[in-house]
C-alpha cells in the first residue's frame, strides 16, 4: 500500500517508552504466577502452548534491542512507515513461529529471568537512542519512534491472547491502549480513503473513511462505534463483525456503515 499522502498521527517516543514498558510490566507479573500446567495449555494460536506465547511476548522488547545492538542500515530501500506496518504483517507468521520454537527450545523454562533480562537489556539500549534511528525490522527499515508504536499493539494484542488462553485479567496500560486504538484506527482510514463513515474508538480515537458523500456538520450519517478492546480485537482478527454486533459490542447506523469487508486489517 503506497504511503498515506494525509498528515500522519504523531506519538511521543518517551511516552510510548514508558507505556511499552508498563505493559511489559504487567504481562511479567501475570506470567510468574502461571503454573507449570497453565504454561502448557494451549494458547489458542495455532499449536503454540501458553508458554511459547509467553516468550513470543518478549520478543516484542527483544527484537528493539537486538535492531539497536546492529549498525544502522543505509536507507537503501524505501522505509516502511507506521501506517504502512499493520499491512506489512502478514507474511511473516511463519519466521515468528520458528523464532519462538527455537527461544523456547534454547533453555527459555525460567520465564522470570528471561523477562527481567530482556526488561533490562531494552531500558539501557533505548534510554539513549534516537526516536529517528533506522532499525533493520522483519518488515523492512523503520525508524525507532514508530517501532516502538509497534511493540505498544503487539504487547496488547497478545496481552489479550494470555488472557484468553490463561483465564488471566492482565490489565492494559492506558497509554499503550490508546497507541494500539489510534494505529489501527488510522490504518482503517489508509485502507478505505474517505468522509462517509465516522469510527469512533472512545476515549482514544475518531477517523473518517471510506469513499461517499462527506460528512462537514451535524450528526453523521453513517457512524460506528465501539470500545477500544472490541476495536482491537475486530482489527486483528480475534472478532467477527455479525457477531461483535449481535453481542452490542459495536453500534453501526447508516447504509455504508457495515465494515466487515474491510476487516481484519491484520491477521
Amino acid at each position: 500500500m503506497p504511503p498515506s499522502q494525509k498528515r500522519v498521527r504523531r506519538y511521543d517516543p518517551v511516552r510510548t517508552r514508558t507505556a511499552v514498558l508498563a505493559q511489559f510490566a504487567h504481562v511479567r507479573a501475570a506470567v510468574a504466577a502461571l503454573t507449570d500446567r497453565q504454561l502448557e495449555g494451549p494458547s489458542g494460536l495455532g499449536t503454540w502452548t501458553v508458554r511459547e506465547l509467553a516468550v513470543h511476548l518478549t520478543m516484542a522488547l527483544s527484537h528493539v534491542s537486538q535492531n539497536l545492538e546492529l549498525p544502522e542500515p543505509a536507507l537503501a530501500k524505501p522505509e516502511v512507515t507506521l501506517l504502512e506496518w499493520p499491512f506489512s504483517t502478514a507474511g511473516r507468521a511463519g519466521r515468528i513461529a520458528e523464532d519462538v520454537a527455537e527461544s523456547a527450545a534454547a533453555g527459555h523454562q525460567d520465564l522470570g529471568a528471561l523477562y527481567g533480562e530482556v526488561a533490562d537489556r531494552f531500558e539501557a539500549v533505548v534510554a539513549g537512542a534516537s526516536q529517528d534511528r533506522l532499525l533493520p525490522t522483519r518488515v523492512g527499515v523503520m525508524r525507532l519512534g514508530d517501532f516502538l508504536v509497534t511493540r505498544a499493539v503487539e504487547l496488547v494484542v497478545h496481552t489479550y491472547d494470555l488472557n484468553e488462553a490463561a483465564g488471566l485479567d492482565i490489565p492494559y496500560d492506558r497509554q499503550a491502549l490508546a497507541a494500539c486504538t489510534r494505529l489501527l484506527a488510522d490504518a482503517l482510514a489508509e485502507k478505505a480513503p474517505g468522509g462517509s463513515v465516522e469510527v469512533r474508538v472512545p476515549p482514544f480515537a475518531v477517523v473518517q473513511c471510506v469513499q461517499g458523500p462527506k460528512h462537514t456538520r451535524g450528526t453523521p450519517p453513517n457512524v460506528v462505534e465501539t470500545d477500544p478492546v472490541t476495536w482491537f480485537r475486530l482489527a486483528t482478527g480475534r472478532a467477527e463483525w455479525a457477531q461483535a454486533l449481535d453481542a452490542a459490542k459495536v453500534s453501526a447506523s447508516g447504509e455504508r456503515a457495515d465494515l466487515a469487508a474491510l476487516l481484519p486489517l491484520m491477521s
